[in-house]
């Protein structure tokens, strides 16, 4: 099942056959269903996107009097794709969707060919080109013939060779070059983190069975960091400008909008922002417990409570006014009216267990995922479906074709896709920092940090929190066993060995050593193979939302609501639930992009210090690549 597809798209392939949508979404819901079906490498598959949108916008620029091709006949990246232009036929329309169609064909099939889904790949973009009338056997590049399937091959051609010349090392399937691991690694199904280094840094993670977020079995011991020198990668509308060079062991590492390090913990004294890592990393773990259904602990998740964020904190120490440690959550003041409607939203009343762990699920785009780019492709269909959406750029001017509206959407939301990549993961592979897991696991095998007084002292160890952290003395419950006392418990989610039949089980929550605390995710996944600082869900969104606020003219979704109906007992993976229908809901972009990155602390993926810096990136690559897509338009910013 692709849990996604009742967010209201028409995601379901066999509907991409019947003309009811233009040529250019036809292609990408061919490229978001092989993303599916592909390994669940967010970096590789927001350059997919972008790639692909580039394609499709070309191929249609090329017929235009307005408008200007980004790559054909342009030099991006020292690559030269030339370009003599084309005689214009009678009939454009018809040109423009043959072009577009050779071009998305056989870039996705270059791109997908050593899938684990490329059979599917294949057999769905075939049967789109049948469907559509043209024939695959037409290879020709030649497009001075007035061919427009040429064109389309031509341009394919062209972005292939560029994409093996781009930074990404697409030819060695995108592996690191030079980055090195600086922790051995951590075997989550064992108790602790005994081989931890250097507790600022990221480790890998040892399974049994490792699959990713797609779905994929993984044939290895360890997965490497998936894109760790990202940051060599040829961007969209980033610049020299936003970037800054480091340099570790004699490799240089390309940093985009550079948000300084992250609190570091010093294991010796405790000095500088050991504090800050120590309360960011528990905030992790006291928010899992939050992720019982049976504690009776009722909210409204209506946009009438939720949403509405004035500003980001500005410091480590604001943080601690903009998450709320205990109850969960942040500042959120919600919607006093839908301006749509005039008329209050109205409330919508479930446990927080529920609210918790389905947006966990949601955003974590687990099984069948399209991974974050890619659900913001699918967030962009679903605004496309509406019928109360205006298709005019900016929400001015004359209503676009479904065709030119979805050329442009897809080729700015894909360039600022493309660019939160390379940020992101130019930082995370500069600052290799680590996860929630190998953190909590880390101070908890150190002690406690309240008082010297108190046994199992450790400037680095967990900071006392009474009813979630403490240290067990006595021997009744964990303290039963000898060897426990004096460790540190949590009462928190209690993790996947209470899980043995996930359609049924509920892990719960209570209390356990926190030698063996677990995020809220599969036990064949724990957590993503790369670092943690900054989030990638928190920079995509971001750049999604103002893309999508600036394109739509307007900050709201249509109507002044977007949903997603999570049905009782039938959406959760993890584990059974969620105990009552929930409905997601947001009434702007920018509240779907805040509510994903508050998903990452409720599964156990990210501390604060991962969020913060994440969104604010997202926002400056949002707004630049919406005004460097205009200057292709024909439009002024």
């Amino acid at each position: 099942m692709i849990k996604y597809l009742a967010i209201g798209t028409c995601l379901i392939f066999p509907q991409l056959m019947n003309g009811q949508h233009s040529v250019a979404r036809q292609w990408n819901e061919v490229l978001l269903e092989a993303i599916r079906h592909d390994y669940a490498r967010p970096t590789v598959h927001a350059r997919n996107l972008f790639h692909t949108s580039i394609a499709l916008y070309d191929a249609w620029a090329a017929f235009d009097d307005e408008a200007k091709p980004f790559f054909l006949g342009n030099t991006i990246g020292g690559f030269e794709c030339q370009f003599e232009g084309i005689v214009k036929p009678q009939d454009i329309k018809s040109a423009r969707e043959e072009a577009m169609s050779y071009a998305a064909y056989r870039l996705i099939n270059h791109r997908f060919k050593s899938s684990p889904g490329k059979k599917l790949v294949r057999d769905l973009s075939k049967k789109l080109m049948d469907d559509l009338g043209y024939k695959i056997a037409l290879t020709s590049t030649n497009y001075k013939k007035r061919s427009p399937a040429a064109l389309g091959n031509y341009i394919a051609k062209s972005l292939i060779e560029f994409g093996l010349n781009d930074g990404s090392n697409e030819a060695k399937d995108y592996k690191a070059r030079y980055y090195q691991t600086g922790n051995p690694m951590l075997v989550p199904d064992k108790r602790g983190n005994p081989d931890l280094e250097d507790p600022n840094r990221w480790q890998t993670l040892g399974l049994e069975l490792l699959i990713d977020q797609s779905g994929n079995e993984i044939l290895t011991e360890a997965p490497e960091f998936i894109g760790p020198e990202w940051g060599n990668v040829v961007p969209f509308s980033l610049t020299d400008r936003d970037a800054t060079i480091f340099n570790r062991a004699g490799n240089d590492y390309r940093v985009y909008h550079d948000p300084g390090p992250p609190p570091y913990i010093d294991p010796e004294n405790g000095g500088g922002l050991t504090p800050e890592y120590q309360w960011g990393f528990e905030l992790v773990a006291i928010w899992a417990s939050h992720l019982d259904p049976l504690d009776s602990v009722m909210w409204d998740i209506s946009p009438a409570s939720i949403g509405n964020i004035a500003e980001f904190p500005k410091s480590l120490e604001d943080y601690h006014n903009f998450y709320n440690f205990i109850e969960g959550g942040d500042r959120s003041k919600g919607w006093d009216i839908n301006p749509y409607t005039n008329k209050p939203y109205e409330p919508q009343i479930v446990p927080r267990a529920d609210y918790a762990r389905v947006l966990a699920e949601f955003w974590a785009d687990g099984p069948d995922s399209e991974t974050p780019p890619g659900h913001w492709f699918t967030i962009l269909n679903y605004v496309s479906d509406h019928p109360k959406l205006e298709k005019r750029l900016g929400g001015k001017g004359e209503i676009l074709s479904d065709l030119e509206w979805d050329v442009k959407s897809y080729f700015t939301l894909g360039g600022a896709m493309h660019d939160a990549a390379i940020s992101a993961w130019s930082i995370k592979g500069w600052y290799d920092y680590i996860r929630p897991i190998s953190a909590i696991r880390y101070m908890a095998s150190q002690g406690q940090s309240t008082s010297p007084d108190l046994p199992n002292y450790s400037p680095a160890g967990l900071p006392l929190i009474e009813g979630y952290i403490e240290q067990i003395t006595e021997r009744t419950g964990l303290g039963q066993n000898p060897k426990n006392i004096g460790k540190i418990k949590l009462k928190t989610w209690r993790g996947p060995d209470f899980i043995l039949h996930p359609e049924t089980d509920v892990a719960g929550v209570g209390w356990i050593l926190a030698d063996d605390w677990w995020p809220y995710q599969r036990p064949t996944f724990v957590t993503p193979p790369f670092a943690g600082y900054v989030s990638g869900h928190s920079t995509y969104s971001r750049a999604a939302a103002e893309v999508m606020t600036l394109f739509t003219g307007d900050e709201f979704f249509p109507g002044g609501m977007g949903e997603f109906h999570a049905k009782k007992n039938e959406f959760l993976i993890f584990e059974n639930g969620p105990s009552v229908d929930v409905t997601l809901q947001w009434a702007t972009y920018r509240d779907a992009s805040d509510q994903t990155s508050l998903s990452r602390i409720w599964g156990g993926i990210h501390p604060p210090a991962d969020d913060i810096p994440g969104r604010i990136i997202g926002e400056k690559i949002g707004i630049d690549a919406y005004n460097f897509a205009l200057s292709f338009f024909g439009f002024e910013k």
